[in-house]
């Protein structure tokens, strides 16, 4: 059985658009909020099936504003449009660093197809 990877930094930066994540193996990787906000792992976000998951718009400019510890396998993040439900765990931190990219420019064609789009609140 491979090990989950483990975190020695979580910084972050840019007055919390961006977070930093450094994991015990060497990898490192700086998340957007605005990616962080929209993939929430929260039930709020995720639904419970993949037919509730919803599409949110207007986060292009939302900030993390606190980061909480959760037992020892994940952060809770508390971003300044008060969503603060999504637990992270470090397996979901690291799955999204090295998948960012794919990830949100699948957001963004969600986005388009929803008639959303980045600054407008919403959700769909």
């Amino acid at each position: 059985m491979t090990a989950e990877p483990w975190p020695t930094e979580i910084r972050l930066l840019d007055n919390g658009h961006n977070l930093r994540i450094s994991f015990d193996d060497g990898a490192s990787f700086t998340t957007s909020a605005e990616l962080l906000r929209v993939r929430s792992p929260s039930a709020e976000v995720q639904g419970h099936s993949p037919a509730d998951q919803k599409t949110v718009g207007g986060k292009r400019n939302v900030a993390i504003i606190a980061v909480a510890p959760v037992g020892n396998y994940a952060i809770r993040l508390d971003f300044d449009d008060l969503h603060k439900t999504g637990i992270y765990t470090w397996r979901y931190l690291r799955e999204l660093g090295e998948t960012a990219e794919a990830s949100f420019a699948a957001y963004l064609q969600e986005l388009a197809a929803k008639g959303l789009d980045r600054d407008r609140p919403g959700e769909a």
